[in-house]
């Protein structure tokens, strides 16, 4: 229908086409929920390896596809810019979503092996301590992130003091983890869900401080020495970014 010319009038841009990609993104959501989880074994096993990789990469490939054609829908229908949006909101705010989608995944892939490995079938103390911390840094990225995501939504912008403290506790806390995690004798050994995610929060959080540092040394360059004028200048560059997109 959108290579014919006639065709193309009854569903590009109308709808009936914002209706089918929401669909797809809803049954892609939960396909990948059900093939990823290590309790129905589908696409990985109960220590939540891949075991079968054409189900599990396609499945998220799927899942990306129907996500984006979302996107491209409604900027093409409603104008709206997903991706722009959160860049002229605030500074780093996707990331920082990226970010607490990413420790979600952590904290839910690490609470299905522990309640798989440690509380049906125990495997030993080490691997559960090594679980336990996923649930546990998983839990606490999603916090922060969600703190800074929420006041950046609503005030379009946050402290950066609070904003660099964060980020340093989590580029800390991911960088030992993702290396206990992931390591020979932890849960995410295997590749799966906990493995990428995983190394995604570290990258993420790395991200993160990287763009705060980038934005510390540019404000001390032009003279603004202190965390209020950091913070004061993110807002002025967000406000201004705005005003031009209106304009």
């Amino acid at each position: 229908m959108h290579f014919n010319a006639v065709t193309s009038l009854f569903i590009v841009g109308t709808k009936i086409e914002g209706l089918l990609c929401l669909v797809l993104a809803a049954f892609w959501s939960g396909l990948v929920a059900v093939v990823a989880d290590s309790r129905h074994g589908l696409a990985v096993n109960e220590k939540g390896a891949v075991s079968n990789g054409n189900l599990y990469y396609f499945s998220w490939a799927g899942l990306i596809c129907a996500v984006t054609l979302l996107t491209s829908y409604l900027r093409s229908a409603f104008q709206i810019d997903i991706q722009s949006e959160l860049k002229t909101r605030s500074a780093r705010l996707s990331v920082w979503t990226a970010h607490m989608a990413a420790a979600i995944v952590v904290m839910g892939s690490s609470t299905n092996i522990f309640k798989n490995d440690c509380v049906n079938a125990f495997v030993g103390d080490e691997f559960c301590r090594r679980t336990k911390l996923g649930i546990g840094l998983g839990a606490v990225g999603a916090f922060f992130a969600l703190v800074i995501v929420f006041m950046k939504i609503y005030t379009s912008k946050a402290p950066f003091l609070l904003e660099a403290v964060l980020g340093a506790i989590l580029v800390g806390s991911f960088a030992f983890g993702t290396a206990y995690i992931t390591s020979e004798q932890g849960p995410g050994s295997p590749l799966g869900n906990l493995y990428y995610f995983t190394w995604g929060c570290f990258l993420s959080s790395f991200l993160l401080c990287s763009s705060l540092y980038d934005d510390y040394n540019a404000a001390k360059s032009m003279g603004g020495g202190d965390n209020n004028d950091l913070a004061m200048e993110e807002g002025n560059k967000t406000n201004g970014a705005a005003e031009d997109d209106q304009i």
